[in-house]
């Protein structure tokens, strides 16, 4: 897979020798039958991209199907949003056409167009009056079925990288010339005191780090606060077994990827060092032992006062952009339960979990029933702890083999690299399903795993473990963008609840006594330890920490996209609830999800506050409303 995880200027469309695009048909050539797929897709690309060229938004509306849906990583719309149908196709039109001015559609050079069951595909590049966008397309019945477009780079504000490298080395007589090592001594001395970052990035872990890569490769003066006292130690201080459920290929970091002998699922630990390298080879503001104490917008001088304690004094940044990452999977959502404060033993949130030693001879409870739960489960039994979990409610199981090669295998895989997919294609397939049909595509997905997997499932409901597979049966990737819970991805602790080995009992707390755990049918579960793996809270609550209350709920919900399913809640959104886009605070943003989305939406991010660096206009269109308050 390609090293920097996103689409290049390379990538780009390549002139021929006259000037022209080498796909597009000449005037006054030769009539050219439109025989072979490429040669239709780039016929019906010429049609669409004149029709946008001419401000023509009902001609353009009209190339899409009923069912056809555009969604625009930022190109379009300064936003993340998805057109459903053509009616909101012409509606985006209408608002945009006249400023984005976009020319050029054409199939990517060297890519092939398929055809196979009904679906014509292409990738494809374009331009629009400030920058150069790549994305992918498919026709059904001759019309537009599926249109992502994306932002690749801002024209006059590309990436050094490439044939445009820095040098490195200057060369010549430079009397007082400053060696790399004393700019960059300098620039840390200096930024956030002589001289204001423009971004302040409140969270160092993986999206922070992403996002501050991608800032620094764009010229954006950025600053990075992290609380811990090294970069990486939000794993390294996590229970000493946990580890990455997702495989290798799906996680790179933005231009840097992991070595071909990385593991396939990567420690905790491993993450954290990799983490702190990365932060030191990119170059990266990273302020380590920072506590983000409080955060203002004002809206005269249009700038944050972020006031952060580094080294026990108090230190004041002004900001004009402001970023949250601080992690789907950070503030700990404690439960509180009835005679919390009478239990006899030690109790605590699965996020300040130290791991099994230390436990021996003494009974854990841990309450909960996904990831976290079944991994701390499993490590202590390993230890010889006595462990027993308490299921409240229905859990997605799906192991994680086979969820490697059914579910994730034609795009992150070995054999996916082998076949000739780089991580940025593989994002941007994923990118280019709509979420409104994302679940009937998911659905046979997880039919095929628990058909391959029933013997599996059968043993753990005989082991009277409560399975769900989505409300909709489409699975765990659903469940993620839904809710950000409700699943585990077996690596060995299922096989532990099948045998007994992992006590489990199912139903709901009722309090805690001070031997142990109440359910509200009134069996008690005794326990010398309690271990609440009971999720975390939006990351909503880190705003109103922050900024106040008044903020947070102006804001509103970050996650999920308003399937009006569990911890879902309607109206439907169509994309994630506030997160890589502009919200209703003016020049405050969220960024995070798993590696993945860090990597692959921080591209986004980074070209929007980089634009608002350089004062190119970006009118928002269709800026989300807050539905819901958190």
């Amino acid at each position: 897979m390609r090293a920097d995880a996103t689409i290049s200027p390379a990538d780009l469309p390549e002139r021929n020798d006259a000037g022209r695009h080498p796909h597009r048909r000449r005037e006054g050539d030769p009539l050219m039958l439109d025989t072979t797929p490429a040669a239709r897709m780039e016929a019906f690309l010429g049609r669409f991209g004149d029709a946008l060229q001419k401000g023509d938004a009902a001609v353009a509306a009209a190339m899409f199907g009923e069912d056809g849906y555009w969604r625009d990583l930022v190109a379009f719309t300064w936003n993340i949003k998805t057109m459903e149908g053509p009616a909101q196709v012409r509606a985006m039109l209408d608002a945009c056409l006249g400023r984005v001015k976009p020319v050029d559609f054409h199939v990517a050079p060297n890519e092939a167009v398929t055809e196979g069951g009904g679906i014509t595909e292409a990738w494809i590049t374009f331009e629009t009056e400030v920058a150069r966008g790549f994305g992918h397309i498919r026709l059904k019945d001759g019309l537009i079925w599926t249109l992502l477009t994306t932002m690749v780079e801002l024209k006059g504000h590309e990436e050094k990288a490439g044939f445009t490298r820095p040098l490195g080395a200057k060369h010549g007589v430079n009397p007082g010339v400053k060696t790399w090592k004393e700019e960059r001594e300098e620039e840390s001395r200096t930024l956030g005191f002589e001289k204001q970052p423009y971004v302040v990035i409140i969270g160092g872990g993986q999206g922070g780090i992403a996002l501050g890569a991608r800032l620094r490769q764009l010229g954006v003066p950025t600053i990075i606060v992290e609380k811990n006292e090294r970069a990486g130690d939000s794993w390294r201080k996590r229970y000493k077994s946990l580890c990455l459920h997702d495989p290798v290929w799906y996680d790179h970091l933005p231009y840097i990827d992991f070595p071909k002998n990385w593991p396939v699922f990567s420690p905790k630990d491993k993450i954290g060092d990799w983490l702190e390298m990365y932060t030191k080879v990119m170059e990266l503001n990273y302020w380590t032992s920072t506590t983000a104490k409080s955060a203002t917008w004002d809206d005269v001088r249009k700038e944050w006062t972020v006031v952060v304690e580094r080294d026990g004094k108090e230190i004041v940044l002004r900001p004009k952009q402001l970023v949250f990452a601080t992690g789907m999977s950070g503030k700990a959502n404690i439960p509180q339960f009835k005679g919390m404060d009478t239990f006899k033993g030690e109790q605590h949130h699965s996020s300040r979990h130290p791991g099994p030693d230390g436990y021996k001879d003494k009974k854990v409870v841990v309450i909960g029933s996904n990831n976290s739960a079944h991994d701390i489960c499993a490590a202590l039994y390993e230890a010889g702890v006595d462990v027993t979990m308490i299921q409240r409610s229905s859990t997605h199981i799906v192991k994680s083999d086979t969820l490697m090669e059914v579910g994730l295998g034609d795009l992150y895989s070995e054999r996916a690299v082998q076949a000739g997919m780089t991580t940025a294609k593989a994002d941007l397939i994923f990118a280019s399903l709509p979420y409104a049909i994302l679940h009937t595509l998911q659905k046979p997905v997880y039919d095929k795993i628990r058909e391959i997997d029933a013997e599996f499932y059968r043993d753990l409901a005989k082991a009277g473990f409560k399975l769900d597979y989505g409300v909709d049966d489409s699975g765990l990737f659903m469940k993620y963008l839904r809710r950000g819970s409700g699943y585990y991805i077996d690596i060995g602790a299922s096989q532990l609840i099948i045998d007994g080995k992992i006590k489990l009992v199912g139903g709901q707390v009722g309090e805690i006594v001070p031997q142990g755990v109440k359910l509200d049918d009134g069996r008690v579960v005794p326990a010398d330890v309690i271990v609440y793996a009971t999720g975390y809270g939006s990351m909503n609550g880190w705003v109103a920490d922050l900024c106040g209350q008044e903020m947070a709920d102006k804001v509103g919900k970050v996650w999920g996209l308003g399937s009006d399913t569990p911890k879902d809640p309607g109206p439907w959104e169509g994309e994630q609830r506030n997160m890589w886009k502009p919200t209703q605070q003016e020049a405050l943003w969220m960024h995070g999800g798993n590696l993945h989305q860090s990597r692959h939406y921080s591209q986004f991010l980074a070209l929007q506050l980089k634009a608002r660096m350089e004062g190119i206009p970006t009118p928002v269109y269709a800026l989300q409303p807050s539905h819901h308050k958190r």
